[in-house]
């Protein structure tokens, strides 16, 4: 087999259709958008248009809400953690924190930190330093020896983000108030 001799297999790509090519190809003079209209045109968007029917995402109602406050967690099964200590992809003798199970693979980058979950066996003494974990799972690594401790998310915010949209003598202010604030600490 050489290099020249490599072809795809037969019916697996079809040809481009060229419009606007006469009128022996079928696709000629209106290219197959039919005569006149709005949607012979280019840059038309009838999508949701029901042809003046009430549409479908108005006659339904509205339903649910997003909530501002949620948490972005980077869920952890204790078993995963066991298999992964069994793999030698973590030393179970540290304390685990949630930089390195993320650097380790084990948990995915989150906003919020890594949560454990109470699914699967522990059968290796750990110390866990996350940011949440549920009552079984805690439950599970102290079964096994060990201890969770819990801590809330840790943001960090700079100072320009504090005084983002204050202007004139009261970002000022705010500002010196920062600053009376970081003096008497």
């Amino acid at each position: 087999m050489r290099l020249n001799e490599i072809s795809d297999n037969l019916g697996a790509t079809r040809p481009r259709k060229r419009v606007g090519r006469g009128i022996a190809s079928g696709t000629g003079k209106t290219s197959g958008k039919g005569m006149k209209g709005q949607k012979a045109r280019s840059g038309v968007s009838l999508l949701g248009f029901e042809g003046g029917q009430m549409p479908i995402y108005r006659r339904l109602p509205k339903r649910g809400f997003k909530n501002p406050f949620s948490k972005d967690f980077a869920e952890l099964n204790v078993g995963l953690l066991q298999e992964a200590i069994d793999a030698k992809r973590i030393d179970g003798s540290k304390t685990l924190t949630t930089a390195m199970l993320v650097e380790a693979g084990v948990a995915k980058k989150r906003k919020d930190g890594v949560r454990l979950l109470g699914h699967g066996e522990l059968k290796t003494k750990v110390t866990l330093e996350i940011e949440s974990a549920t009552k079984g799972a805690i439950a599970a690594v102290e079964k096994a020896g060990g201890t969770v401790a819990v801590s809330a998310p840790t943001v960090a915010k700079d100072e320009a983000s504090e005084t983002k949209g204050i202007r004139g003598k009261n970002k000022r202010r705010a500002q010196e108030k920062a600053a009376a604030g970081e003096s008497a600490e």
